[in-house]
C-alpha cells in the first residue's frame, strides 16, 4: 500500500515575481491547489483573507522577508525559495524569522520530496532534515565554513 502525500490537497501559496517559477511551482505540487501571486501587496492581500497551510516565497522582488514576518504572525509555515538571495546572512535572516525552510532555486525539483518529508514536523526537524539533505550544496555554494554562522554561533535552535 502506497502512503498518501501529507501535501495532499493542502492549499500552497506561491509567490515570485517570475510567473513561471508559480508554473513550475504548480507543477511540481500537483497534488496541492496552488495559489499564485506575483507581487508583495498580492501576496499580503491574499493572506489577510485567507490561510494557506504553506507558503513559499520568494526573497527578491516580492519582499519575502516581511512576507514571512506576516505569515509568521499569522502562523502560516513558510519556505524560502531563492536563487539571487541564497546567501548566509538570508539564510540566517530566514531562520530568525521563522522560516521553515530556506530552499536555492536552482533545486525545486527537489522540494516536493523535501515538503512531503517536513511538512508535519517541527521547525527544527525542518531545519535539520534541510541542512542533511543539501549540506553538500550549501557547502559548495557558501563554503565549508557557512555553519558557523547558522550553527555554531551557539546553539542552534529553531522556535517549535
Amino acid at each position: 500500500m502506497v502512503k498518501e502525500s501529507p501535501l495532499k490537497d493542502k492549499v500552497v501559496l506561491a509567490v515570485d515575481d517570475e510567473p513561471d517559477v508559480i508554473e513550475t511551482l504548480r507543477d511540481e505540487l500537483d497534488i496541492c491547489k496552488v495559489v499564485g501571486k506575483t507581487s508583495y501587496e498580492d501576496a499580503v492581500k491574499y493572506i489577510e483573507n485567507n490561510t494557506p497551510d504553506l507558503a513559499i516565497l520568494d526573497i527578491m522582488g516580492v519582499n519575502g522577508l516581511e512576507l514571512l514576518k506576516l505569515c509568521a504572525e499569522n502562523n502560516i509555515p513558510a519556505v524560502m525559495l531563492t536563487a539571487n538571495a541564497f546567501t548566509v546572512e538570508t539564510l540566517k535572516k530566514s531562520i530568525d524569522l521563522g522560516a521553515k525552510a530556506f530552499f536555492p532555486k536552482e533545486k525545486i525539483g527537489e522540494l516536493r520530496g523535501f515538503l512531503e518529508q517536513v511538512v508535519d514536523k517541527s521547525k527544527k526537524q525542518a531545519w535539520e532534515q534541510l541542512f542533511e539533505r543539501l549540506g553538500e550544496f550549501f557547502n559548495a555554494t557558501f563554503g565549508s565554513d557557512w555553519k558557523k554562522d547558522i550553527i555554531e554561533t551557539g546553539p542552534f535552535i529553531v522556535p517549535e
